[in-house]
């Protein structure tokens, strides 16, 4: 009878220890958790601040006593392993509520540790009303604080995944809120002319955004705190840290296992370490990006729980492997729905990648359907073979249904032509005729085939002013005179064909509308008789968003 050890239980561990025990009835299973809980919903656990999970309850997916007995696994919580003696095969750990030291033996050990919120070290950091978030004892302190205290406001420090949702609960729960983020914008898997629409949309929702702003102190005062930045300072009376994560993987590497520079366990694609006997799963380690092929640090619930499945399939001779992670996401941002999967531009350039890059605004469903609503697009492809490389999506309805199918298109190594062919569920309510994964496979079929070149947003201020091109805008005259990019002529598409004449053939045009389809028509008809012409992906709508960002 083998025995495994299990260190950390939530989304790696636990699903490890599930599945050993559906596929071994006989193993001695083991999970020490230094924590109060095995298994919670921490990606939950900011709406149970706001209120939208009022139960706490409903946070405890398991105790050790309903783990114990529907999977026949020891569970020790409040139990810390502190060393791991390779040599011997045997773990160092100590009994929190008792301070009792003993020893386990192993056969095979699985570390899922996960990751530990990064907390800087400056002054003010350990202050009663600064927090951080990863389990539900935090979740505790922080709704404890709001109820004893009443605070009327709130900074949060990272505008990453916890950061956005935090914010968005403690305004739910009454709190002006501020979020702090030292890059130049939010949610870092995007690129800025995605999170640009999310920055409008959380302005617009009362969230206050300083962006380009170090986080260098906190001053507590008889009120409440002050924050100072490297640029200014905010009042407010609790701070939420949600900077990140870093690996907790300390106690691998007094192991002697293999890490990399950033505390990231090394694995193989059986999540072995560098020891054959002890396995890791989850935030901890290192992975392959699945589009790039290059190591990185991807902390994702999804991912661990896949992960801790493969673990225990090898451990128990079941051959099983990890492909890799490609960053599928989604986060809900009051009503709006932000999702990405595969790499994003940033990515895509700093590897060198051949790649391009098209922007839709799509509706969720029919337009003559009521309550459509748009959705901006951006979808990255290998130049030469149009395969799907990554993809985002910032909008409200259907959002996270299209990078679902993106995710999967990815996956399978789909191109533009097989986005065209894929045949989606169609209904007046839910989608269009033609969806807008299908109509984001047409336009980089499009772009591939030479029906249209296109020019980006950035490209925009750099085009001459001189009169050597010509700048055409083909929206209505309404909408011209509401707001148009400097340089640009206005002539409607609906009487380009008349005003055809009045356009110089031997320059070249670049052309937009709102969103870019009527300008795709002009530039089909003025390609048609001979003009050489590029489409603004994304339109004037995105260049906008960008540029009043």
């Amino acid at each position: 009878m083998s025995k495994i050890i299990i260190v950390g239980g939530v989304a790696g561990g636990a699903t490890a220890a599930a599945r050993l025990r559906r596929l071994d009835e006989h193993a001695e299973i083991i999970i020490f958790e230094r924590g109060e809980h095995i298994s919670f919903a921490n990606c939950g656990l900011p709406y149970h601040i706001g209120g939208i999970i009022e139960d706490r309850e409903e946070l405890l997916l398991q105790t050790p006593e309903s783990f114990h007995s529907q999977f026949n696994v020891v569970v020790r919580i409040q139990n810390e392993v502190l060393s791991i003696d390779r040599k011997n095969k045997t773990v160092k750990v100590k009994n929190i509520q008792t301070n009792e030291t003993y020893t386990e033996t192993y056969d095979k050990l699985i570390l899922s540790p996960g990751g530990a919120p990064i907390k800087p070290p400056i002054d003010g950091i350990n202050s009663e009303a600064v927090f951080t978030l990863r389990n539900v004892a935090d979740t505790d302190l922080i709704k404890a604080y709001i109820q004893s205290h009443q605070p009327r406001s709130a900074v949060v420090v990272g505008g990453g995944f916890i950061g956005i949702e935090m914010a968005e609960n403690l305004k739910d729960a009454g709190l002006d809120v501020s979020i702090i983020e030292l890059a130049d914008q939010v949610i870092a898997p995007l690129d800025i002319d995605m999170a640009c629409d999310v920055h409008h949309y959380l302005r617009k929702k009362g969230i206050s955004l300083y962006l380009n702003n170090g986080f260098k102190k906190i001053v507590e005062k008889i009120d409440g705190l002050t924050v100072e930045l490297s640029n200014g300072t905010i009042e407010t009376n609790m701070v939420i840290l949600a900077i990140g994560v870093k690996p907790e993987s300390q106690l691998a590497k007094d192991a002697g296992l293999n890490i990399n520079s950033r505390g990231g366990i090394l694995v193989d694609k059986q999540m072995r370490s560098s020891d054959p006997d002890i396995f890791a799963v989850g935030d901890v380690i290192e992975i392959i990006d699945f589009v790039t092929k290059q190591p990185a640090m991807i902390p994702l619930a999804g991912p661990a729980n896949k992960q801790g499945r493969i673990a225990a399939d090898n451990i128990c001779g079941i051959p099983s492997e990890y492909s890799g992670t490609q960053g599928s996401a989604v986060i809900k941002i009051f009503d709006m729905t932000v999702a990405f999967t595969g790499v994003n531009e940033k990515t895509a350039k700093r590897l060198g990648l051949n790649y391009d890059k098209i922007f839709l605004w799509s509706p969720s469903h029919a337009g003559y359907y009521p309550n459509s609503k748009p959705m901006s697009i951006k979808v990255i492809f290998e130049k030469q073979s149009g395969k799907i490389l990554g993809a985002q999506i910032v909008g409200f309805d259907g959002v996270d249904k299209r990078c679902d199918v993106l995710a999967v298109a990815i996956r399978a190594g789909m191109s533009a032509n097989d986005l065209t062919q894929l045949e989606l569920c169609y209904a007046p309510p839910y989608s269009s005729a033609k969806d807008p994964v299908n109509m984001a496979g047409f336009a980089i079929q499009n772009a591939l085939t030479g029906k249209v070149k296109i020019f980006h947003w950035h490209d925009v201020d750099s085009l001459p002013r001189d009169g050597s091109v010509t700048l055409l805008d083909v929206r209505n005259p309404k909408e011209f005179a509401q707001g148009h990019i400097n340089g640009f002529i206005n002539i409607p598409l609906d009487s380009l064909r008349k005003h055809i004449g009045e356009i110089d053939r031997s320059r070249i045009v670049y052309v937009h509308c709102f969103s870019g389809m009527r300008s795709y028509i002009a530039a089909r008809i003025l390609m048609q008789n001979g003009f050489d012409v590029y489409n603004l992906s994304g339109g004037y709508r995105l260049y906008n968003s960008v540029k009043s960002n």
